[in-house]
């Protein structure tokens, strides 16, 4: 499974919302967690169509979408999205 955050440097909730994956990290250490600064990669964020940040996007093992949110998660929230990759 895959976790993507699409951030930005400007952006307050993202600080919110990467603490909440590093929440998630540490009980779910098989995933893989990733964070894409909007401004350094627009080209991935583009094709992950994110339009604003925090993005959070979650991944199959195959890659494939599985769960998608607009703003920071709370803990609970980000684990029943992470259970849908399973």
């Amino acid at each position: 499974m895959i976790v993507e955050l699409f951030s930005s440097a400007f952006c307050g909730p993202c600080r919110t919302a990467r603490s909440v994956l590093g929440q998630a990290a540490r009980l779910v250490p098989q995933a893989r967690f990733d964070e894409v600064d909007v401004a350094d990669d627009t080209a991935r964020a583009e094709a992950a169509d994110v339009s604003s940040t925090p993005t959070i996007v979650v991944r199959d093992d195959d890659g494939s979408e599985v769960f998608r949110a607009a703003g920071a998660p709370t803990l609970p929230q980000l684990l029943a999205a992470m259970g849908r990759a399973v």
